[in-house]
């Protein structure tokens, strides 16, 4: 019994001891890999090892978040066909919007700068596109591809500004001339990029407003005065044979430098005398 009691006491004394060796073991361990600072009862510090690796001694192709940024990037870019197709049908409003009024990129940035302009296209030519944005484009932007679709657009409103629009090429312009709307007409012709056989016959034309002949009157005069003697007088001789001019216009034009236009005012007033005092 006594040696039973013994080799039992000898084992609790082992296994105690065991423990007591485990647990100091565990608190000499730094925990989660950061460095666990000890004061022993002599004052020094004792320093684990440090085992976690620092910033620098990363390779730089393995920093999370630029792998995450090229994968995002790589994720949502789209070649240019399907960006366009899904601009030039979409109804997302908000979307078209903010395509129509983004800054362009530089022009030596080629490959982005024609991808802008090639998706302006797009936008201009669906009518989802706010109206405002619509007529922003057509007056501000100076690209052919954009202001033909523009130039086709069913509004009166954004049909204009492609016609004032002074980027416009000449043919574009002359082809606005002849708009059904009253209003594009009278912004085509004048426009100065608007050729002299398309304002020769605009003043010819007896449905232009007075107000549009009377400016089409100046041409060569206080208006371009370094205008083609001949061909804007031939303009100002039209504007003074059209019905459509007002009073005011042809008493200017009877004095006009040019003896043919100043004859042809001339006898329109006395024509309109002759008609009253009848």
């Amino acid at each position: 019994m006594s040696d039973g009691m013994s080799e039992t006491t000898a084992s609790q004394h082992e296994e105690a001891t065991a423990a007591s060796q485990e647990g100091q073991l565990q608190e000499e361990q730094p925990q989660d890999g950061l460095l666990q600072h000890q004061q022993p009862e002599g004052g020094l510090v004792a320093e684990a090892p440090n085992t976690v690796a620092s910033d620098t001694d990363a390779p730089d192709s393995a920093t999370p978040g630029e792998s995450a940024t090229s994968d995002t990037a790589a994720a949502s870019f789209e070649p240019l066909t399907v960006t366009y197709e899904r601009l030039r049908h979409t109804d997302d409003v908000a979307e078209l919007h903010e395509y129509a009024r983004r800054p362009l990129p530089n022009r030596s940035l080629q490959a982005a700068f024609s991808r802008a302009t090639a998706l302006l296209e797009a936008v201009a030519g669906n009518q989802h596109t706010p109206l405002e944005d619509r007529v922003f484009l057509a007056t501000e932007m100076p690209f052919p591809n954009i202001l033909v679709k523009l130039s086709e657009d069913p509004e009166p409103q954004v049909r204009r500004g492609v016609a004032a629009n002074q980027d416009d090429k000449n043919w574009l312009v002359g082809r606005l001339t002849k708009d059904p709307d009253p209003s594009v007409r009278d912004a085509a012709l004048r426009n100065p990029r608007t050729s002299w056989k398309m304002r020769l016959e605009g003043a010819q034309n007896p449905e232009v407003d007075a107000d549009t002949l009377n400016f089409l009157s100046t041409l060569g005069v206080s208006c371009e005065p370094g205008a083609p003697v001949v061909l804007a007088g031939m303009v100002r001789r039209a504007v003074a044979l059209n019905p459509q001019a007002s009073q005011e216009t042809l008493q200017r034009l009877s004095a006009d430098a040019s003896p043919s236009v100043a004859r042809c005012a001339q006898r329109r007033l006395e024509a309109a005398q002759t008609g009253e005092s009848n």
